[in-house]
């Protein structure tokens, strides 16, 4: 089963809930724990795991050839990414960490004077604990556009799926390109919210997003003593959905936290005990 922790809003303990679920689960199951925040993967810190990199992620950026171009500017007019800047009478000048290797500027040019090179945008690393794996994502600073190495790694970890009993996906926040590549083919999507008008705002676009993408949505409220959740609940019967557990404020929990321990709470385990009825 894939099992995706996910939220509209930044903050929300997205992380958190996505560790503290896979060591639970992996009490009594195998798990792969999938770390797809790749601007910022942090739950080897939350887990306290040395990960290795185990392969670079690569992709495809245009070579010119200066002797074949005729300086038409037809790959810069292609280019959605804005990767390709062309001076009239000039060669094309290429801002690679703008590249996301689509080869629309290959296919383009009139005079075939683009081949292919190769550049790194990131690596994929893995660590183990117990009966659960850790894979993670991070992307090389200054590169554009992180989906690519979402795709990356669930693409390494494809064949290897087969083996755990669940598979939990630690999104990144938001709506944007690299958590709907996180979403895909999930059975499931959990969204972390909190009980304030920003919490509940993104939580909307988050739901909206997985009604979209054709995922089960269920709510964790985290944090749920700050203040009330009338809004969140009219929010949860706009979308049909159901919160599944809640999680109070707790120095407890911070403390936890911030050493590196996994939080153990009553609503962790609820999660994990419903999941086998598939929430």
């Amino acid at each position: 089963m894939r099992i995706a922790i996910t939220g509209g809003k930044g903050g929300t303990g997205k992380s958190t809930v996505a560790t503290a679920l896979a060591m639970e689960l992996a009490k009594r199951k195998k798990v792969l724990l999938l770390d797809l925040d790749v601007d910022c993967p942090d739950d080897n810190i939350i887990l306290s795991i040395n990960t290795k990199k185990v392969k670079n992620v690569e992709t495809m950026i245009p070579k010119f050839d200066k002797n074949k171009c005729i300086k038409c500017g037809r790959c810069s007019q292609v280019c959605r990414e804005n990767a390709i800047v062309c001076v009239m009478g000039k060669p094309p000048f290429l801002v690679p960490e703008q590249c996301t290797g689509c080869k629309a500027c290959q296919i383009a040019c009139p005079v075939g004077a683009i081949s292919e090179e190769k550049q790194t945008i990131g690596k994929i690393l893995s660590g183990k604990k117990g009966n659960m794996t850790l894979v993670s994502g991070e992307m090389k600073p200054g590169i554009e556009e992180s989906s690519l190495i979402v795709n990356a790694v669930k693409k390494y970890v494809k064949e290897k799926e087969k083996h755990y009993d669940y598979i939990i996906i630690d999104t990144a926040a938001g709506t944007h390109c690299p958590v709907i590549a996180a979403l895909l083919d999930v059975d499931l999507g959990i969204a972390v919210t909190e009980p304030t008008p920003l919490g509940n705002h993104d939580l909307a676009l988050i739901l909206e997003l997985m009604k979209k993408l054709n995922v089960k949505s269920r709510v964790l409220l985290n944090r749920s003593n700050i203040a009330t959740k009338k809004e969140i609940e009219k929010t949860i019967r706009r979308f049909k959905t159901k919160i599944v557990a809640e999680i109070p404020y707790s120095k407890k929990i911070q403390k936890a936290y911030s050493k590196g321990i996994p939080i153990k709470h009553k609503a962790i385990k609820k999660i994990a005990r419903e999941l086998k009825c598939r929430l």
